[in-house]
């Protein structure tokens, strides 16, 4: 499996079951309606993991490019493959997406309020106040990418090892997923990725769902600008610290 392919893969799982979450709760008539956000938070932490277990062996399973752009700006990844991965990340995204409409479709033919419909794909803000859901978007991504750094070394580098008892390596990163949505998420809806966020907003945007409303476009460049700031600012205090961690 090529880098690219890998991404491909892990950010579609990571959406397919992502996203899938949120259709579930959210949706009318499904198993899952109004089981709440401990629910929707543990399985996106749950969808790292199967997304970084696939995925990590072939690409290092960045699946987000906040982390890529953050690893490329520490001098930990090349920034010549940053655009490779972000294409593959979005598209698998973008994928992913889809695939929870085709699973949940009778449910999105169901009369579901426009926001409930937005929800299953993207983000949006608790309180519409665009300096502070910004001001989220960056401290979520920070935590992220900054913890990143110390859970692997910054040593994110495609290993063609096989998946068994190591992909307990990709529990970290799960848990640490779970926790932002469980503390900081309540904001914003806790995008901390770019292209977890817009891949979804544009199937949204194309896909025939009744009653579906507006994207939203407005609010689409918060979840996309703020964890790349994020992620800047997490890489250049790492490097600062790394003196000192090392």
């Amino acid at each position: 499996m090529s880098p690219f392919i890998a991404e491909f893969i892990g950010t579609l799982l990571l959406i397919l079951l992502g996203d899938g979450v949120v259709a579930n709760v959210v949706l009318k008539d499904t198993k899952g309606n109004n089981s709440g956000w401990m629910v929707i938070t543990t399985a996106w932490g749950l969808a790292v993991f199967v997304g970084v277990t696939v995925a990590g062996p072939y690409s290092g399973a960045h699946l987000n490019p906040a982390v890529s752009i953050g690893l490329a700006i520490a001098g930990k990844f090349a920034w010549a493959l940053v655009l490779p991965y972000v294409t593959a990340q979005l598209l698998g995204a973008a994928a992913g997406a889809f695939l929870v409409w085709v699973m949940y479709r009778d449910h999105f033919n169901r009369d579901n309020p426009p926001a409930s419909i937005l929800a299953v794909f993207c983000t949006s803000p608790a309180i519409r106040n665009y300096r502070s859901n910004m001001v989220s978007e960056i401290i979520g991504t920070f935590v992220l990418v900054f913890t990143v750094f110390y859970i692997t070394g910054a040593e994110i580098t495609p290993q063609k090892t096989p998946i068994g008892l190591g992909s307990v390596g990709a529990i970290p990163v799960a848990f640490l997923v779970w926790v932002i949505g469980l503390s900081l998420g309540g904001t914003t809806g806790y995008a901390i990725n770019p292209v977890r966020d817009l891949g979804p907003r544009i199937m949204h945007a194309i896909l025939p769902i009744k009653g579906k409303g507006g994207s939203d476009w407005a609010y689409a460049w918060i979840p996309v600008a703020g964890p790349i700031i994020g992620a800047a600012l997490a890489a250049v205090a790492y490097l600062a610290l790394w003196p000192l961690a090392a």
